[in-house]
């Protein structure tokens, strides 16, 4: 499935700003660099998105690349809730 902008909500400004994101995606698919791309225009360097996927899983990813890219690159981790 595919990012929803409606779902992506800032938290936090500054630089870097604090993101929250929901979605049933799962947690590997949401945080794989390129699933924030059509986000690029609000994004930048450095923010963190707290990720709530699936119901049972929850991450963080850290955008590595974002402003003015073709591509939002991130790293992150995905936790699974018992």
């Amino acid at each position: 499935m595919a990012l929803s902008l409606d779902t992506l909500v800032k938290v936090g400004g500054g630089n870097p700003q604090l993101w929250l994101y929901t979605s049933t995606d799962t947690g590997p698919t949401v945080i794989a660099s390129g699933y924030f791309n059509d986000a690029t225009t609000n994004l930048i360097n450095g923010d963190v998105i707290i990720v709530a996927s699936n119901g049972a899983q929850t991450g963080m990813v850290q955008v590595t690349s974002a402003t003015g890219a073709a591509t939002v690159t991130t790293i992150g981790t995905v936790l699974a809730l018992a």
